[in-house]
């Protein structure tokens, strides 16, 4: 229900969190702090997102199939993400830029998910 996207949203916040320590303040206890943050985040997105998922599976006899689609989509911007991080580190000023850019994508993943209504 409502809870599920609340709980998303509040978990991309508790990641965007983390990653503007890591930008704002590269030291090794706000690195500490950010992994243990950017751990929490991500589970709770993980567990609320493949809850979401498994709910808006077109149909049962099919789940495993589309289930294997969904993780492959899944695994796909980790093949990206390198690719697109080497130049922001490299060419566009460095980890600060990364981890900036990397809030960025979370908050907005993080608003974007007000834009499910819900489940069919």
């Amino acid at each position: 229900g409502s809870e599920m996207f609340i709980r998303d949203r509040g978990s991309g916040v508790v990641m965007t969190v983390a990653t503007v320590g890591l930008a704002l303040w590269p030291t090794w206890p706000v690195a500490l702090a950010s992994a243990a943050l950017l751990g929490v985040g991500f589970g709770v997105f993980t567990a609320v997102d493949f809850a979401l998922l498994t709910d808006v599976l077109p149909d049962a006899a099919h789940r495993g199939k589309d289930l294997g689609v969904l993780n492959v989509a899944n695994a796909l911007p980790q093949v990206i993400a390198p690719v697109l991080a080497a130049p922001l580190v490299a060419h566009l000023g460095g980890y600060r830029t990364l981890y900036l850019t990397a809030a960025a994508t979370g908050l907005l993943g993080a608003v974007l998910v007000r834009r499910i209504r819900g489940v069919a």
